[in-house]
């Protein structure tokens, strides 16, 4: 491409590009943003509006699109939405005054993590751009919402993969990463309740730093922290090109500060959304948000992302939700003050960052004008939390009295249009108004002796931009005219418009006046505007003393609506629940009585196996337990009669298993690398909790690893485990495992109908009810008969085979853990040279498996192995597959084809 060739402006326009090549450019001409080539075309697509073309001096046309400036933000709100970057360019030259090209430049880029409004944002949902930082031995990330003025910071030696799944928690749009982390991060995220961008940055900006926050606040920061926060300031400073003032206070923290929840318990559990269709409602935060306030409510999600550990900040939210939960009075009184409370910290964020309006303003005022009630009535409330939390609280009074000075009750959306600025605020102002106003005056007094002087009735005055004030006559009237007096200035079709010397006069005070006005009105507004920005420390304090205490407002207002109680908050590892309900299942379901269930997790009794039929409640029950034990580490009460809970590190969950197509691995796979980060990360103080373990294999290689995981955790571990299974046979490791009892969902059983009763019950359970719930899911009923056969004479089958070989196949076991004993116990997931080690946790096959192998029934010869072997194979078939994961359409084949061998 020629430079020469194109006009001058759109070589201005290609130099301005070449600047920001991965982002559309949005250029500047008069009232559009014009955009260009490439970008024109690709914009035309997106935003779905009209390509056309423009001669620039080449012989071909140049792709052109264009948006009006003023709706403008819609078309890029849906740019960025989809992942893109938008660089804005404005002249910034007076046309009238440029000599040549009006200078134009970028004054700002607009990313995903960067976006200050639009669609892009959530109300109660913050938007983070992360910077990841890696060095030898460590990690760091340093996150930011531009939009409300947070950052945090913190640093790990954990690994990688410790810092990717901490990203994951903030839910990103943006991730800056080194050149070499890009392809990790990228995989990552895909993971992520969100699309993040994630771009390849490096450049550091050390001394800005400094200036934004302070040598000392950054000379406390491990090395690897204070880099990932200079890049990220970096970054922001390169694309928003202005101040960044609201951007002041660091927030370090450490990992171990808070429950631990991986992205796969994250959304095993629905804590923000669920995993259906990601929506907010079905979620917990869809049943604890009854905050008032958007910045209430999001502070309530980072507080469900990030559960206590420590006991006493626990305590010390249950101690005031306590208060709250019983002062309906109180509570009600703080909930009304809060209502009138806009978003201060998207307010004082739009401040500083020079794009807040008259309304934005006026919505601060009353903001401010309702935070002293909420004050007043914590200090003197009966809870030590809520007086210690707004003790040294600033409500900016003097900031209320500043605008409520300056700013009209209910003034215009635009700044450049005055009509901003209350009369008696500036005098110089006010005399303009008054000359203005006067000026207005003489022309209606004008118009009323032009009348009377020409006896014209319908003669007028009036004004446009293009001619200014001129008296418009009829042609029906101009014989009436004098003759000398008027000046033509414009012919209409039906009127003749003039003006006259004393008119033009008047007109040239009247027009200054109101330019003048204007001009004077942006100038006043403008230096409010940076006053108050320079308050927007105590602001952002006082923002998030009012966010704290809606949260635990909504709380309360939960509890008492829902009956929730207070959690006991323990040291020790006893669990224990009375009559504990789903927070989220009981809320979806008004009107119905929910089955509350106990649960005792104790030090001689750690582990839970449930057994039971599939829709009889396990996988709802186990998830029960991880929220009531998440909700008491928050801060809430909890869905129970009463609980005693101690403080978790970290809550597992392997709950439902999906393949991972994109990953190229199959449901187990998943299923097992989930199992090792478990297995690898859990300490005693965690919870961990699978549904199904061992599903996703053959039925005794799933047994197999079934039964040594438990054993791991039980005996390597130690960790408070609830596992579910259909795998019937573990249930004698009761007898093995000390701390293990058995459990399973009690049904009723009338006829041929069966009700699942969904309660928790002592004891395993002696079938899965399969074939019932094939019939539930509306399978032929040949097919549900001829299944019900074929179990029945299974179950005889099986019968006779443990009569049979009931006594060899003991002996054989003893023998085997006799020699069991003689080996070397090795970490469940210990790699060896050799591919089948026969150490280990996971043996050799048994005396049943060895004898199947080689087509033998245990205890039999060769000989006497000819009975039946049509009907045996089928046995064994049924045997290593796990019907209660194929579907109707599957099972129905699978019964099909055993019907044709056997009928063979």
């Amino acid at each position: 491409m020629r430079m020469a060739n194109y006009t001058p402006m759109i070589q201005q326009y290609l130099a301005i590009k070449a600047e920001v090549p991965d982002a559309f450019l949005f250029f500047r001409l008069g009232d559009f943003y014009e955009l260009f080539f490439e970008d024109a075309i690709r914009a035309s697509r997106e935003l779905e509006i009209t390509l056309t073309g423009r001669d620039g001096g080449a012989a071909e046309k140049i792709p052109m699109c264009g948006v009006p400036y003023h709706s403008s933000e819609s078309y890029i709100s849906r740019l960025v939405q989809k992942g893109y970057k938008v660089a804005i360019c404005e002249q910034v030259e007076d046309p009238s005054q440029a000599k040549g090209v009006v200078r134009r430049e970028i004054v700002r880029i607009v990313t995903p993590g960067t976006a200050m409004e639009g669609r892009t944002l959530s109300e109660t949902g913050n938007n983070f751009i992360l910077s990841l930082f890696a060095e030898e031995g460590g990690y760091a990330l340093a996150a930011c919402d531009l939009t409300t003025g947070e950052v945090y910071v913190t640093h790990t030696r954990a690994g990688a993969s410790t810092i990717l799944e901490e990203a994951g928690v903030y839910a990103p749009s943006e991730v800056l990463a080194p050149p070499g982390m890009v392809k990790l991060v990228e995989d990552e995220a895909a993971r992520w309740p969100r699309t993040a961008v994630v771009t390849a940055w490096e450049r550091s900006a050390d001394e800005q730093a400094v200036l934004q926050f302070g040598a000392a606040r950054l000379d406390e920061l491990p090395d690897s922290s204070r880099t990932a926060v200079s890049r990220l300031l970096g970054y922001l400073l390169e694309t928003q090109k202005r101040s960044l003032s609201h951007l002041t206070k660091i927030k370090e923290y450490e990992t171990e500060q808070f429950m631990v929840l991986d992205p796969f318990t994250r959304r095993n559990l629905e804590l923000t959304e669920t995993v259906r269709d990601r929506s907010r409602k079905g979620s917990l935060l869809w049943v604890l948000d009854k905050t008032v306030t958007a910045m209430g409510g999001r502070m309530l999600r980072r507080w469900i992302d990030k559960p206590l550990v420590q006991r006493s900040k626990i305590e010390e939210r249950l101690e005031a939700v306590g208060v709250l939960n019983q002062d309906l009075i109180l509570r009600e009184e703080i909930r009304t003050a809060l209502r009138d409370v806009y978003d201060l910290e998207r307010l004082v964020a739009r401040i500083c960052f020079g794009t807040a309006n008259a309304r934005d303003l006026t919505a601060l005022r009353v903001s401010l004008e309702k935070v002293p009630i909420a004050l007043q009535l914590c200090r003197e409330s009966q809870s030590q939390t809520l007086r210690a939390l707004v003790a040294d609280t600033d409500a900016c009074e003097d900031i209320a009295a500043w605008i409520a000075s300056a700013i009209q009750d209910e003034p215009p959306v635009s700044v450049r249009e005055g009509g901003m600025i209350r009369d008696g605020y500036d005098p110089h102002l006010d005399k303009l108004r008054e000359a203005s106003t006067g000026g207005k005056q003489w022309l209606a007094e004008l118009e009323r002796k032009e009348r009377e002087a020409t006896g014209i009735k319908t003669l007028k005055i009036g004004f446009n931009k293009v001619f200014g004030y001129y008296i418009e006559v009829t042609r029906a009237n101009l014989s009436a005219l004098p003759e000398g007096k008027y000046e033509r200035k414009q012919t209409l079709a039906n009127a003749e418009r003039f003006v006259t010397p004393e008119l033009k006069e008047k007109e040239a005070l009247i027009l200054e006046a109101e330019e003048r006005m204007v001009g004077l009105e942006y100038e006043l507004f403008s230096e409010l505007r940076t006053r108050i920005a320079g308050e927007n420390l105590r602001m952002q304090k006082l923002a998030e003393v009012i966010a704290a205490l809606d949260c635990l407002q909504s709380f309360a207002e939960v509890s008492a609506k829902r009956q929730y109680r207070k959690p006991q908050l323990t040291e020790g590892f006893d669990l224990q629940i009375k009559e504990g309900r789903h927070p989220v299942v009981e809320a979806v379901m008004p009107g119905q009585s929910f089955i509350r269930n106990d649960t005792q997790l104790l030090q001689d009794r750690g582990t839970m196996l449930i057994t039971g039929p599939n829709m009889a409640g396990k996988s709802t029950y186990m998830r029960q337990v991880a929220l009531i034990a998440i909700m008491a580490q928050i801060g809430c009460f909890v869905p129970a009669e009463s609980a005693s809970i101690p403080v978790i590190d970290r809550v597992f969950t392997r709950i439902g298993a999906a393949d991972d197509l994109i990953g190229g691995q199959s449901t187990f796979m998943v299923e097992m690398m989930d199992i090792r980060v478990m297995t690898e990360r859990a300490t005693p103080r965690s919870l961990v909790i699978i549904d199904e373990l061992g599903r996703g294999t053959s039925t005794g290689e799933g047994m197999a690893i079934a039964q040594a995981v438990i054993e791991f955790l039980h005996n390597q571990i130690g960790c408070k485990t609830l596992v579910s299974t259909h795998f019937h046979e573990l249930a004698h490791l009761e007898e093995s495992l000390s701390s293990l009892r058995n459990y399973s969902m009690t049904v009723k059983e009338s006829g041929e109908q069966v009700t699942f009763l969904r309660k928790l019950a002592e004891g395993a359970a002696s079938t899965s009810y399969g074939i019932y719930c094939a019939r539930v899911a509306g399978l032929p009923g040949e097919v549900i008969e001829r299944a019900y056969a074929l179990l029945s004479r299974f179950e005889r089958r099986e019968a006779e085979l443990a009569r049979e070989t009931g006594p060899a196949l003991e002996a054989a076991d003893r023998q085997e853990a006799a020699d069991n004993r003689q080996v070397k116990q090795l970490s469940l997931f210990e790699q060896t040279d050799d591919p089948w080690p026969r150490e280990g946790k996971l043996q050799g096959p048994t005396a049943r498996e060895r004898a199947a192998e080689k087509g033998l029934s245990p205890g039999r010869t060769k000989e006497e192995d000819t009975v039946l072997p049509k009907e045996r194979a089928a046995l064994e078939q049924i045997r290593r597959t796990e019907l209660m994961n194929m579907t109707p359409l599957a099972a129905l084949n699978f019964l099909h084809e055993l019907k044709q061998k056997l009928s063979e």
